[in-house]
């Protein structure tokens, strides 16, 4: 079998493509996700001859004599040499001549699967790492996942990741039977099409051998595919589109040093959607002022046009009272005012939820305080059903209704990430206890 696809990559017309890739190692543990990535930078020359000797003279190595061992190249907490298992999210960077790229090697253990989320919320692609040794296979033909693989796809479909690489790992433990791998392959497309995801493609390799990560193998002849660089070479990635809907979360109130005449009163922070220009009508939400532009700053002077991506201040003709929260937009298409907030809930804390409890909820530069109302449904990772439930554990799923005390401007999650998303904060704390996407179809 050669890479498995669901669908073709999105239209993008007139989008430009970003030459640089974010993804993340997702799975179970000791699916091989760390070695995994050691061996993209072993292989693709991302490593510096001081590293190398360094882990090379590792007490906590896993190898056998002068065998590297690629997975401490991104397990750099003590914890994580000693028990074999990574805790923390890793960060590493390297390029090759068509691309640059920034890792995240996350946790597969259940217990931190709130970094798994932490890594995935700003991905592009997700590499679901699969232990062919792990696997059930029965003799009905019938294949067990594991749930953790099921957890990290679903949590990869609610974040909206784009693009979902199927690694088979450690093929070299099952003498690289075709078979096996065409049947975890099968059984993955089936679950992934009851999660909706789309662009899915699978590669059978070893990790530690190095068969298909940057080297085709010579092992598998049967595989005619791409291996696993070339396809994350290959995915298509946009920049953000500067057709959207202007979003400017107000981070900062800028005012002059109290020695000059005139009054400058500036509106600081980074455009999330869209883009703006001297003259643009915009809309002050939550509290619907109208507003003109005056004029874009920067460092490097005033602009005509600022896009998305950019940090720049806003000066407005008007005088507003406009604080840090406040959100400034497209006066045509602006955004939702809600109070009472649908969402997907991630559950990350180990205290589990209580309804009778306030949280603070964080949207974009906004902090209000907020009550879960309702648990409308929770979402059992295994059969993709919704059932009913009175309370929310550890890594669980669900719909929630949310009541917060003043509203929020939001955009739905699936058309704009960073105004559709939020984390709920303990108020006594302070720990992030969950993430939420907002479902704006639901609203009440």
């Amino acid at each position: 079998m050669t890479a498995a696809s669901t669908s073709t990559v999105s239209n993008a017309a007139g989008l430009s493509e970003r030459g640089l890739l974010r993804f993340i190692t997702a799975g179970s543990v000791d699916d091989g996700k760390s070695t995994l990535i050691g061996r993209l930078l072993f292989d693709s020359k991302g490593i510096f001859a001081d590293q190398l000797d360094a882990i090379s003279r590792a007490k906590h190595k896993r190898t056998v004599g002068d065998t590297i061992d690629l997975s401490l190249l991104t397990d750099g907490l003590e914890a994580e040499r000693e028990q074999g298992i990574t805790i923390d999210v890793a960060y590493r960077y390297f390029a090759t001549p068509k691309r640059k790229f920034i890792i995240a090697d996350t946790p597969g253990h259940e217990q931190y699967t709130r970094n798994m989320v932490t890594g995935a919320s700003t991905a592009d692609a997700v590499i679901i790492l699969i232990d062919v040794s792990k696997v059930k296979l029965h003799e009905d033909g019938s294949v067990d996942l594991l749930v953790q693989t099921k957890r990290h796809s679903t949590i990869a479909q609610l974040l909206q990741i784009e693009h979902v690489i199927v690694a088979v790992n450690k093929m070299d433990l099952i003498d690289y039977d075709q078979s096996v791998y065409e049947r975890i392959v099968a059984e993955y497309l089936k679950f992934a099409a009851q999660l909706g995801l789309r662009d899915i493609h699978a590669v059978p390799l070893s990790a530690l051998a190095g068969d298909n990560v940057v080297a085709a193998s010579d092992k598998m002849p049967w595989y005619q595919g791409p291996t696993l660089i070339d396809l994350l070479e290959s995915l298509s990635v946009y920049d953000a589109s500067q057709d959207e809907a202007f979003r400017f979360p107000v981070q900062l109130v800028a005012r002059h040093n109290g020695h000059e005449a005139n009054d400058f009163r500036g509106y600081m922070g980074r455009i999330e959607a869209g883009k703006v220009s001297k003259g643009d009508q915009l809309l002050v939400q939550p509290g619907n002022q109208q507003a003109t532009v005056k004029d874009i700053l920067t460092l490097d002077g005033s602009l005509d046009t600022a896009v998305v991506g950019q940090s720049v201040t806003i000066l407005l003709n008007e005088y507003l009272d406009i604080s840090r929260g406040d959100m400034l937009v497209d006066a045509q298409r602006p955004a939702t005012l809600q109070k009472t907030v649908k969402a997907d809930l991630c559950w990350l804390s180990e205290d589990a939820l209580d309804v009778r409890r306030k949280y603070w909820l964080k949207h974009t530069t906004r902090q209000v305080a907020a009550r879960v109302t309702a648990i409308d449904t929770i979402l059992d990772i295994n059969t993709q059903q919704r059932r009913p439930a009175d309370s929310l554990k550890l890594n669980d799923i669900a719909s929630v209704s949310i009541n917060v005390q003043q509203p929020l401007a939001a955009d739905d999650y699936n058309d704009l990430r960073s105004t559709g998303s939020f984390i709920l904060i303990d108020e006594v704390t302070h720990q992030t206890v969950a993430a939420g996407m907002i479902r704006l179809g639901e609203a009440a």
